[in-house]
């Protein structure tokens, strides 16, 4: 009784986000519904500036939904920004609504994204194991997501991978620095890597070729960096729709492997025939006249 009397009186205890900031169940509709918009309004446009001010229409739609100003949506995420212990579970549950979302459109999403319906056993297939949504602040442990994957009988010597996710940045301001590493490590700890940075929004994809031994393991890491601000600014990074698609190295049919030398062999030969002497150009002793007959 007396146990149970002091869980009341902590969680009693336990603060409570300020009334004049967003509450959490607020705050992860909000962040949801701007993940959300922002997909929407990412279409292809060579204008730069066009495409700015679509996503900050959709934002502001957001915002007009909630029912909030953009002074009351900054303050709130300074707050939550700073306060990772009220942060982390707003985060993880958009991340989790993001991972519902990004299956439910399966393959429709885009051309990549065909990947997820193919077998294992298949020449491509995606083997990501992971979640396929994050989300991630530039502050320790919250800025960066590690995964390892151990290789099965599906991986083969010769196989080849491709790292891909979709990235989006609201960010109140300073450097966008995101970073996605990838590596396989072979049966004889050999390892390969690859590395790449990414600062807009958009698609991105990492290649590692083909391994030059059997696969023991896949691993890697995203990461976002502070970048040169230090301030206290809002920076967030979405990853979403994230695939390691693994490309089996293809094997050329045996039969139609000699039936190909046998062609070449066959052309080479060709080349090699002596010409008939009926086509071949005559030609006479030096000194010597052809004959021609003449009639009368």
């Amino acid at each position: 009784m007396a146990a149970l009397a002091g869980l009341l009186v902590l969680v009693a205890c336990k603060p409570s986000v300020p009334e004049q900031y967003i509450q959490p169940d607020d705050m992860e509709d909000i962040l949801y519904d701007y993940y959300i918009s922002q997909g929407m309004a990412n279409l292809p446009s060579q204008d730069r500036m066009k495409e700015d001010y679509r996503r900050d229409l959709y934002f502001r739609a957001v915002l007009k939904k909630h029912g909030l100003t953009r002074a009351e949506f900054d303050s709130s995420l300074v707050y939550y920004y700073t306060r990772a212990d009220y942060f982390v579970d707003v985060f993880k549950n958009v991340q989790e609504r993001l991972s519902e979302q990004a299956l439910s459109l399966g393959a429709s999403e885009g051309e990549v994204e065909r990947f997820t319906a193919s077998s294992l056993n298949g020449d491509t297939a995606n083997v990501w194991e992971g979640d396929r949504s994050m989300m991630l602040i530039p502050k320790a442990p919250y800025n960066r997501v590690q995964f390892y994957q151990k290789a099965d009988t599906t991986y083969h010597k010769g196989d080849s991978f491709m790292l891909v996710f979709k990235s989006d940045f609201l960010y109140q301001g300073g450097t966008k620095d995101g970073l996605a590493y990838l590596a396989v490590k072979y049966e004889n700890d050999s390892v390969a890597a690859a590395v790449t940075h990414f600062s807009v929004s958009g698609n991105t994809q990492l290649r590692l070729g083909e391994c030059a031994e059997r696969v023991k393991e896949v691993s890697g890491y995203f990461y976002l960096g502070q970048g040169y601000d230090r301030s206290a600014d809002l920076k967030l990074l979405f990853l979403t729709h994230v695939q390691l698609i693994r490309f089996h190295k293809q094997k050329q049919d045996a039969k139609a492997k000699l039936e190909a030398e046998e062609k070449a062999k066959a052309k080479q030969d060709s080349m090699r025939r002596p010409v008939p002497d009926s086509l071949a150009p005559q030609h006479h002793r030096l000194g010597e006249r052809p004959v021609m007959n003449v009639e009368n």
